[in-house]
């Protein structure tokens, strides 16, 4: 007996890397997983069925439950069609793992607006776009009184909440968007029965070996026999955990990176300074600078 037997679960960009790796954990504990990519290079261009299909066949392979989804979620009809897919073919949604990623990496004044605009629409609106049609069925299903325990497993980045990154304003944008709409969706869909939580992961994949300044750290080589802090295979089981019916976490923001679990919490009150009447600038520039 699985820890998931008889969950449906949505992963997007399950076909390599992190993804794949939460497709088959979440299938080896008895899921019924949509295995979604659309299979495009790491700047999304392009289009191919097989990285998917790869993956399905090895769930099929190992016993499990999948089938494979093409469809572009950073498209208001893509994600729909994804959602029903899951609904029509598995009989209902309890998970959703929004994964799916691309990078166009540049500095901001030499960043053009297709690559804004292409990072911006994948993961931001590509999380949403998911999130909304499982929401409106899920919210459909509490209406008609049936007992609703679903998880959302959301995938932020260190990029974009403690680690900044030079040349990735789009996507530490993006990747702060997804974790601040998180903590919305926590409180919009708790009345439905529905659990938000959200990964900041750090592992090695195609996005981060191309990433300027850290593909080298990620690129070297482990010893045999010694523990892969980097492999993707240790973001999942905390993805495996939050999927779980019986699961209470709701809200958080993790940061995973090898053994290491770190719960992240926004934008906090460091130091505060205060004055009786209205602010004068020499004030904020005597006393502003010192704050921490």
């Amino acid at each position: 007996m699985g820890s998931l037997d008889g969950r449906v679960a949505i992963i997007t960009g399950a076909g390599r890397g992190i993804g794949r790796a939460h497709a088959l954990l979440l299938a080896a504990e008895g899921a019924a997983v949509v295995v979604n990519d659309l299979g495009g290079d790491n700047e999304g261009s392009g289009a191919d069925a097989w990285p998917a299909k790869q993956v399905v066949d090895e769930i099929i392979a190992a016993g499990g439950r999948a089938v494979a989804d093409t469809a572009n979620i950073a498209e208001w009809a893509g994600a729909r069609g994804l959602v029903e897919r899951a609904i029509s073919t598995f009989g209902g949604l309890d998970i959703l793992v929004n994964n799916a990623g691309i990078l166009r990496d540049a500095f901001i004044a030499t960043m053009d607006e297709t690559q804004w605009d292409s990072v911006i629409a994948v993961h931001l609106k590509g999380h949403f776009a998911v999130l909304h049609h499982a929401a409106a069925y899920w919210k459909e299903q509490s209406k008609a009184g049936k007992q609703v325990a679903a998880s959302v497993i959301n995938t932020a980045s260190a990029s974009g909440t403690f680690m900044p990154n030079p040349g990735q304003a789009n996507y530490g944008a993006a990747k702060a968007g997804i974790a601040a709409m998180t903590q919305v969706a926590a409180l919009e869909l708790e009345r439905y029965g529905v659990r938000a939580n959200a990964i900041a992961p750090v592992a090695r994949t195609r996005l981060t070996l191309a990433t300027p300044g850290m593909g080298a750290m990620f690129a070297e080589e482990v010893p045999e026999g010694e523990f892969d802090a980097f492999a993707p295979e240790n973001i999942s089981p905390i993805v495996g955990y939050l999927a779980q019916e019986k699961c209470p976490i709701t809200g958080k923001v993790f940061a995973v990176q090898g053994g290491a679990i770190s719960v992240l919490n926004g934008w906090t009150a460091a130091q505060t300074i205060e004055t009786a009447g209205p602010w004068e600038l020499a004030d904020l520039a005597d006393r502003l600078p010192d704050l921490g």
